[in-house]
């Protein structure tokens, strides 16, 4: 069952890739490249790096709805539907993807692999955050609740008034005297 489920994945990944490159309008090769990259995730998850595949996912799905929603409020056409050229130089791009391509394959082959030592980690994930982790949590702590103190300051010094203003020192008064307008009962 996991042969035959990675053997999906791999192919829809791959079409995916062609998709990319075969699709006219910007918003299309944003959701095929998409669905590409979800596939590869997969394949991530299904060789045995379940934190790493979640990350792949979550990662290029906030990526390319952030890009999708970019497209629509900003580009020239509607929502990036148009169609426009995904290729330039279309013999150039050829033949420097066919050197990679062969260049990768002749190192898959004509490596020689080492042989696995040992037995393979019962959670990777645990491995993986103990090796990332092991003499900087407290670092990283930190760092995470200055970076929370910073987001949490920038918001507050980038508002000119709180949601507080309008009522004055008195907070019971009624009705409120907004200086900005708007707000509710217009």
């Amino acid at each position: 069952m996991t042969t035959a489920l990675f053997a999906v994945l791999a192919v829809l990944a791959l079409a995916g890739a062609v998709l990319v490159f075969r699709c006219a309008s910007m918003a299309r090769v944003t959701f095929a490249l998409l669905g590409s990259l979800c596939c590869a995730g997969g394949v991530v998850i299904l060789l045995g790096l379940p934190y790493l595949g979640v990350v792949v996912v979550l990662m290029m799905v906030m990526e390319m709805v952030i890009m999708a929603v970019f497209m629509i409020a900003y580009m020239m056409n509607p929502a990036g539907l148009m169609p426009m050229a995904m290729v330039h130089n279309r013999r150039g791009a050829l033949a420097i993807s066919a050197a990679v391509f062969l260049a990768l394959a002749a190192g898959v082959l004509l490596v020689p692999w080492p042989d696995r030592v040992g037995e393979a980690p019962r959670d990777t994930t645990f491995q993986a955050g103990e090796v990332l982790m092991r003499g900087q949590m407290l670092t990283m702590v930190t760092l995470g609740f200055a970076l929370l103190a910073t987001i949490v300051a920038a918001t507050v010094l980038a508002t000119h008034r709180g949601r507080y203003d309008r009522f004055g020192d008195d907070l019971d008064r009624r009705p409120a005297d907004d200086p900005a307008g708007g707000g509710v009962g217009r």
